[in-house]
């Protein structure tokens, strides 16, 4: 899968995912991530790409040309459209789901703004998706783009040794993830649940769905709303309180 970024600080983004899971994802060829630096096409003496806003008003406007052709230059390479992702605080909030969709492009071109934002007319011509990773505002759009990159990377086949390792993750099955522990058996007092050193793999799949469910339940109830739930998982949930159906 290839990402496109285009963005005014290329080096935050490759410095900021040259680590870990993404890092060997690079190596293996797995995935690929380019940044476009918008400065390039700003075609003027000092490459300046901002510009006062009309109608007055604090900060700079990105302009509407050097947006453009950097878009156009991928554009070109690809000989073909993709998604077009603006990462704005106006969009629709990212998640799992979001992740998922994005993990099955095979090319998808990131708008990083900054500033007070970017000339509205090139943003209606050319982006296809605003998202938005939470009520907060950042500097800029490249922590919001590393975030999208990394949690969509982590979908694509090969880029994680195992399946198993994102299948039982909090919000992939709708859920929040069970309670995790490793050696010692005992640490300052407490002790690993004695149902996960039992050795039987269906006590301790019972155990981790109740679990699941009683952290969501306790931490984000609204998640069980959405959820088409077993009789047993409701069985077990009223014993929490749970009044949903």
């Amino acid at each position: 899968m290839n990402f496109y970024v285009l963005t005014l600080f290329p080096e935050m983004i490759s410095d900021g995912l040259n680590h870990s899971v993404i890092k060997k994802a690079f190596e293996k060829n797995i995935i690929n991530v380019e940044s476009i630096d918008i400065r390039d096409f700003a075609n003027n003496k000092h490459n300046q790409v901002d510009d006062y806003p009309y109608g007055g008003g604090a900060g700079m406007v990105i302009k509407p040309q050097p947006v453009f052709e950097a878009y156009e230059s991928v554009r070109e390479k690809l000989r073909k459209d993709c998604r077009v992702v603006y990462m704005t605080p106006q969009g629709k909030t990212f998640n799992q789901n979001i992740a998922k969709e994005f993990s099955e492009e095979e090319n998808i071109i990131i708008l990083c703004g900054h500033y007070e934002g970017i000339d509205e007319r090139v943003i209606d011509k050319i982006v296809t998706d605003e998202i938005s990773v939470g009520d907060f505002i950042l500097t800029g759009g490249e922590l919001a783009a590393m975030l999208i990159i990394d949690s969509v990377s982590r979908l694509i086949p090969g880029v994680l040794n195992k399946e198993e390792s994102f299948m039982d993750e909090t919000f992939s099955n709708g859920l929040l993830e069970y309670p995790q522990y490793t050696r010692p058996v005992e640490f300052m007092g407490e002790k690993v649940p004695a149902v996960l050193l039992s050795g039987h793999h269906g006590n301790v799949d019972k155990w981790r769905r109740e679990q699941s469910l009683k952290r969501t339940f306790l931490k984000r109830p609204e998640l069980l709303e959405s959820l088409r739930l077993s009789e047993k998982d409701l069985e077990y949930l009223r014993t929490l309180g749970f009044g949903g159906k």
